[in-house]
Protein backbone atom coordinates (compact mmCIF):
# COMPACT_ATOMS: atom_id res chain seq x y z
CA UNK A 1 0.00 0.00 0.00
CA UNK A 2 1.44 3.37 -0.99
CA UNK A 3 2.17 5.67 1.85
CA UNK A 4 0.61 9.74 2.02
CA UNK A 5 1.85 11.97 -0.53
CA UNK A 6 2.47 15.08 0.81
CA UNK A 7 -0.79 16.70 -0.28
CA UNK A 8 -2.35 14.40 2.22
CA UNK A 9 -0.35 15.16 5.40
CA UNK A 10 -2.02 17.75 7.35
CA UNK A 11 0.22 21.04 8.21
CA UNK A 12 1.86 20.82 11.64
CA UNK A 13 0.97 23.71 14.08
CA UNK A 14 4.57 25.72 13.71
CA UNK A 15 3.27 25.86 9.94
CA UNK A 16 -0.38 27.16 10.50
CA UNK A 17 0.81 29.68 12.96
CA UNK A 18 3.52 31.10 10.78
CA UNK A 19 0.86 30.27 7.68
CA UNK A 20 -1.88 32.45 9.62
CA UNK A 21 0.81 35.56 10.52
CA UNK A 22 2.33 35.85 7.14
CA UNK A 23 -1.40 36.01 5.72
CA UNK A 24 -2.67 38.42 8.38
CA UNK A 25 0.64 41.04 7.52
CA UNK A 26 -0.28 40.97 4.03
CA UNK A 27 -4.01 41.72 4.25
CA UNK A 28 -2.98 44.48 7.37
CA UNK A 29 -0.66 46.34 4.76
CA UNK A 30 -3.42 46.36 2.58
CA UNK A 31 -6.44 47.22 4.54
CA UNK A 32 -4.13 49.23 7.39
CA UNK A 33 -5.61 52.64 5.15
CA UNK A 34 -9.40 51.86 6.37
CA UNK A 35 -8.27 50.56 9.57
CA UNK A 36 -6.47 54.12 10.50
CA UNK A 37 -9.54 55.98 9.39
CA UNK A 38 -11.93 53.64 11.69
CA UNK A 39 -10.14 54.36 14.35
CA UNK A 40 -10.13 58.57 13.68
CA UNK A 41 -13.98 57.98 13.00
CA UNK A 42 -14.44 56.01 16.67
CA UNK A 43 -12.46 59.10 18.42
CA UNK A 44 -14.14 61.87 16.39
CA UNK A 45 -16.38 63.62 19.42
CA UNK A 46 -13.58 63.66 22.11
CA UNK A 47 -11.98 67.01 20.33
CA UNK A 48 -15.10 69.22 20.52
CA UNK A 49 -13.06 72.44 19.16
CA UNK A 50 -13.65 74.79 16.32
CA UNK A 51 -10.34 73.86 14.51
CA UNK A 52 -10.82 70.16 14.78
CA UNK A 53 -11.31 68.75 11.20
CA UNK A 54 -14.39 66.44 11.13
CA UNK A 55 -14.38 63.48 8.99
CA UNK A 56 -17.18 62.08 7.09
CA UNK A 57 -17.64 58.32 6.02
CA UNK A 58 -14.38 56.04 5.59
CA UNK A 59 -13.06 57.18 1.96
CA UNK A 60 -14.05 60.70 3.39
CA UNK A 61 -11.77 60.18 6.14
CA UNK A 62 -8.78 58.62 4.29
CA UNK A 63 -9.22 61.71 1.19
CA UNK A 64 -9.24 63.86 4.07
CA UNK A 65 -6.22 62.36 6.31
CA UNK A 66 -4.10 62.16 2.97
CA UNK A 67 -4.69 65.63 1.59
CA UNK A 68 -4.54 66.96 5.31
CA UNK A 69 -1.65 64.64 7.19
CA UNK A 70 0.12 63.36 4.08
CA UNK A 71 -0.38 59.83 1.99
CA UNK A 72 2.18 58.34 4.67
CA UNK A 73 -0.45 59.03 7.87
CA UNK A 74 -2.92 55.92 6.71
CA UNK A 75 -0.15 53.88 7.59
CA UNK A 76 0.96 55.53 11.09
CA UNK A 77 1.43 52.79 13.24
CA UNK A 78 1.62 49.80 10.37
CA UNK A 79 4.60 48.36 12.40
CA UNK A 80 2.70 47.58 15.47
CA UNK A 81 0.15 46.78 13.50
CA UNK A 82 2.11 44.02 11.80
CA UNK A 83 3.39 42.84 15.07
CA UNK A 84 -0.10 43.00 16.41
CA UNK A 85 -0.92 40.29 13.53
CA UNK A 86 2.21 38.06 14.38
CA UNK A 87 1.54 38.10 17.78
CA UNK A 88 -2.55 37.98 17.47
CA UNK A 89 -3.41 36.31 14.08
CA UNK A 90 -1.04 33.56 13.71
CA UNK A 91 -1.96 32.05 17.52
CA UNK A 92 -5.61 33.20 16.84
CA UNK A 93 -5.94 31.35 14.22
CA UNK A 94 -2.61 29.02 13.69
CA UNK A 95 -3.68 27.02 17.23
CA UNK A 96 -7.61 26.77 16.38
CA UNK A 97 -7.10 23.26 14.72
CA UNK A 98 -5.92 21.91 17.40
CA UNK A 99 -7.76 23.54 19.99
CA UNK A 100 -10.81 22.33 18.53
CA UNK A 101 -9.40 18.47 18.00
CA UNK A 102 -8.98 18.83 22.02
CA UNK A 103 -12.33 20.13 22.35
CA UNK A 104 -13.75 17.55 19.94
CA UNK A 105 -11.68 14.74 21.81
CA UNK A 106 -14.18 11.31 21.49
CA UNK A 107 -16.68 12.61 19.47
CA UNK A 108 -17.26 10.43 16.72
CA UNK A 109 -18.87 13.08 14.17
CA UNK A 110 -17.51 16.46 13.20
CA UNK A 111 -17.17 19.42 15.40
CA UNK A 112 -20.37 20.52 16.88
CA UNK A 113 -20.92 24.40 16.71
CA UNK A 114 -20.34 24.35 20.70
CA UNK A 115 -16.67 22.84 19.72
CA UNK A 116 -16.15 25.64 17.59
CA UNK A 117 -17.29 28.66 19.45
CA UNK A 118 -15.46 27.38 22.99
CA UNK A 119 -12.16 26.93 20.71
CA UNK A 120 -12.16 30.07 18.99
CA UNK A 121 -12.62 31.87 22.44
CA UNK A 122 -10.42 29.77 23.95
CA UNK A 123 -7.21 30.89 20.76
CA UNK A 124 -8.95 34.29 20.96
CA UNK A 125 -8.38 35.06 24.60
CA UNK A 126 -5.01 34.01 24.29
CA UNK A 127 -4.43 35.58 21.76
CA UNK A 128 -6.23 39.09 22.59
CA UNK A 129 -3.80 38.69 26.19
CA UNK A 130 -0.65 38.32 24.61
CA UNK A 131 -1.03 40.94 21.03
CA UNK A 132 -2.78 43.59 23.72
CA UNK A 133 0.72 46.06 23.72
CA UNK A 134 0.98 46.04 20.23
CA UNK A 135 -3.10 46.90 19.96
CA UNK A 136 -2.85 49.65 22.59
CA UNK A 137 0.36 51.02 20.79
CA UNK A 138 -1.25 50.97 17.43
CA UNK A 139 -4.38 52.46 18.41
CA UNK A 140 -2.53 55.29 19.89
CA UNK A 141 -0.50 56.10 16.45
CA UNK A 142 -3.32 55.81 14.46
CA UNK A 143 -5.38 58.37 16.92
CA UNK A 144 -2.34 60.65 17.19
CA UNK A 145 -2.39 64.47 14.96
CA UNK A 146 0.20 66.57 14.28
CA UNK A 147 -2.13 69.38 13.17
CA UNK A 148 -3.22 72.83 14.34
CA UNK A 149 0.14 72.87 16.14
CA UNK A 150 -0.28 69.25 18.41
CA UNK A 151 3.03 67.92 19.41
CA UNK A 152 2.73 64.00 19.01
CA UNK A 153 2.90 61.85 21.94
CA UNK A 154 4.92 59.26 20.37
CA UNK A 155 7.54 59.69 17.80
CA UNK A 156 7.62 55.89 16.87
CA UNK A 157 6.53 52.28 17.60
CA UNK A 158 9.68 51.55 20.01
CA UNK A 159 9.37 55.54 21.59
CA UNK A 160 5.45 54.57 22.07
CA UNK A 161 6.41 51.31 23.52
CA UNK A 162 8.59 53.23 26.37
CA UNK A 163 7.06 56.02 27.04
CA UNK A 164 3.78 54.34 28.05
CA UNK A 165 5.36 51.63 30.34
CA UNK A 166 7.70 54.15 32.11
CA UNK A 167 4.96 56.48 32.59
CA UNK A 168 1.83 54.19 32.67
CA UNK A 169 3.61 51.32 33.98
CA UNK A 170 3.91 47.99 32.39
CA UNK A 171 -0.30 47.88 32.76
CA UNK A 172 -0.39 50.31 30.39
CA UNK A 173 0.34 48.13 27.59
CA UNK A 174 -2.50 46.43 28.87
CA UNK A 175 -5.15 48.99 28.83
CA UNK A 176 -8.35 48.01 27.29
CA UNK A 177 -8.29 44.28 27.85
CA UNK A 178 -11.44 43.68 29.04
CA UNK A 179 -13.37 45.72 26.20
CA UNK A 180 -10.89 43.66 23.85
CA UNK A 181 -11.22 40.68 25.02
CA UNK A 182 -15.68 41.63 24.90
CA UNK A 183 -15.14 42.34 21.47
CA UNK A 184 -13.27 39.18 20.59
CA UNK A 185 -16.02 36.93 22.40
CA UNK A 186 -18.71 38.70 20.56
CA UNK A 187 -17.23 38.61 17.32
CA UNK A 188 -16.29 34.77 17.52
CA UNK A 189 -19.56 33.74 18.56
CA UNK A 190 -21.74 36.17 16.10
CA UNK A 191 -19.63 34.91 12.82
CA UNK A 192 -19.56 31.35 13.97
CA UNK A 193 -23.04 31.00 14.51
CA UNK A 194 -24.04 33.46 11.85
CA UNK A 195 -22.14 31.60 9.02
CA UNK A 196 -23.54 28.53 9.70
CA UNK A 197 -27.47 29.42 10.03
CA UNK A 198 -27.08 31.21 7.06
CA UNK A 199 -25.04 28.51 5.22
CA UNK A 200 -27.61 25.89 6.35
CA UNK A 201 -30.60 28.11 5.31
CA UNK A 202 -29.22 28.73 2.29
CA UNK A 203 -28.83 24.86 1.25
CA UNK A 204 -32.17 23.87 3.23
CA UNK A 205 -34.10 25.86 1.26
CA UNK A 206 -32.16 25.12 -2.32
CA UNK A 207 -31.18 28.76 -2.89
CA UNK A 208 -27.72 27.71 -2.86
CA UNK A 209 -25.80 24.63 -3.62
CA UNK A 210 -23.00 24.26 -0.64
CA UNK A 211 -20.48 25.44 -2.31
CA UNK A 212 -17.98 28.57 -3.31
CA UNK A 213 -20.96 30.90 -3.95
CA UNK A 214 -23.19 29.81 -0.70
CA UNK A 215 -19.81 30.34 1.29
CA UNK A 216 -19.19 33.65 0.12
CA UNK A 217 -22.67 34.66 0.80
CA UNK A 218 -23.18 33.31 4.09
CA UNK A 219 -19.66 34.94 5.45
CA UNK A 220 -20.64 38.01 4.18
CA UNK A 221 -23.79 37.90 5.95
CA UNK A 222 -21.81 36.87 8.73
CA UNK A 223 -19.36 39.69 8.98
CA UNK A 224 -22.08 42.03 8.39
CA UNK A 225 -23.81 41.13 11.57
CA UNK A 226 -20.77 40.68 13.27
CA UNK A 227 -19.57 44.33 12.48
CA UNK A 228 -22.61 45.51 13.95
CA UNK A 229 -23.29 43.86 16.47
CA UNK A 230 -19.21 44.63 17.63
CA UNK A 231 -18.79 47.97 16.89
CA UNK A 232 -20.25 49.79 19.73
CA UNK A 233 -17.93 47.53 21.86
CA UNK A 234 -14.88 48.07 19.55
CA UNK A 235 -15.67 52.27 19.81
CA UNK A 236 -14.98 52.01 23.42
CA UNK A 237 -12.27 50.10 23.08
CA UNK A 238 -10.56 52.77 21.16
CA UNK A 239 -11.63 55.37 23.01
CA UNK A 240 -10.48 53.84 26.69
CA UNK A 241 -6.85 52.68 24.75
CA UNK A 242 -6.29 55.67 23.25
CA UNK A 243 -7.59 57.91 26.19
CA UNK A 244 -4.70 59.31 28.66
CA UNK A 245 -4.38 58.71 32.85
CA UNK A 246 -7.15 60.06 33.63
CA UNK A 247 -9.81 60.66 31.15
CA UNK A 248 -11.70 57.91 32.27
CA UNK A 249 -11.91 55.96 35.31
CA UNK A 250 -12.89 52.61 33.84
CA UNK A 251 -14.40 50.89 30.74
CA UNK A 252 -18.18 51.52 32.40
CA UNK A 253 -17.49 55.08 32.51
CA UNK A 254 -15.48 55.59 29.69
CA UNK A 255 -19.25 54.14 27.30
CA UNK A 256 -21.27 56.10 30.15
CA UNK A 257 -19.40 58.81 28.71
CA UNK A 258 -19.50 58.52 25.31
CA UNK A 259 -23.70 57.57 25.79
CA UNK A 260 -24.39 60.70 27.47
CA UNK A 261 -21.90 63.09 25.62
CA UNK A 262 -22.63 61.93 22.02
CA UNK A 263 -25.95 60.01 21.75
CA UNK A 264 -25.89 56.19 20.72
CA UNK A 265 -25.31 56.52 17.72
CA UNK A 266 -21.62 57.53 18.49
CA UNK A 267 -21.54 53.78 19.29
CA UNK A 268 -21.24 53.06 15.77
CA UNK A 269 -18.75 55.26 14.19
CA UNK A 270 -16.34 53.88 11.70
Amino acid sequence: MAGPTASDVPPTMPVKIFSAGVAACVADVITFPLDTAKVRLQIQGECQTSRAIRYKGVLGTVTTLAKTEGPMKLYSGLPAGLQRQISFASLRIGLYDTVLEFFSTGKETTASLGSKIAAGLTTGGVAVFIGQPTEVVKVRLQAQSHLHGLKPRYTGTYNAYRIIATTEGLTGLWKGTTPNLTRNVIINCTELVTYDLMKEALVKKKLLADDLPCHFVSALIAGFCTTVLSSPVDVVKTRFVNSPPGQYTNVPNCAMTVLTKEGPLAFFKG
